[in-house]
């Protein structure tokens, strides 16, 4: 099974009052590793794809720093429903875990806004690189 990575630099203005990436940036993380994958595995603009995100959940193991540098983040598919996708995250420091997420997309029909089956391309494209 094939697993995305992108890298992503800490900013300084992702530090928060403690001194650690904000709790709340790493859904932002998330978003753009989300963002590269559908450019460099689906060959899609995020920003023109029907999908909305359903659900999102964050698990912190150890906090980051600026000093850190960066954070890789994998993109791996869990489940590819008919008009769902759920998709694990890993977050990593120096090959350290210091972050898991998962996130669900529902694809929907631009003219009603309702659930709508995945796009064949996209689904084929996720089940080719992930060995779904």
């Amino acid at each position: 099974m094939s697993t995305y990575t992108t890298e992503i630099d800490v900013r300084f203005r992702d530090i928060d009052a403690m001194g650690h990436v904000n709790n709340a940036v790493y859904a932002t993380y998330l978003e753009q590793a989300r963002t590269e994958y559908f450019r460099d595995v689906l060959d899609a603009d995020l920003s023109e794809v029907s999908a909305v995100l359903a659900s999102l959940s964050l698990d912190f193991r150890r906090p980051v720093e600026l000093t850190d540098g960066a954070v890789e983040v994998d993109v791996d598919v869990a489940e590819l429903g008919r008009s769902s996708v759920t998709m694990t995250h890993e977050f990593r420091v120096d090959d350290a875990v210091v972050a898991e997420g998962e996130a669900t997309l529902v694809s929907l029909d631009p003219d009603t806004g309702k659930p709508a089956p995945i796009p064949p391309a996209f689904r084929e494209g996720m089940a080719s690189y992930h060995d779904l």
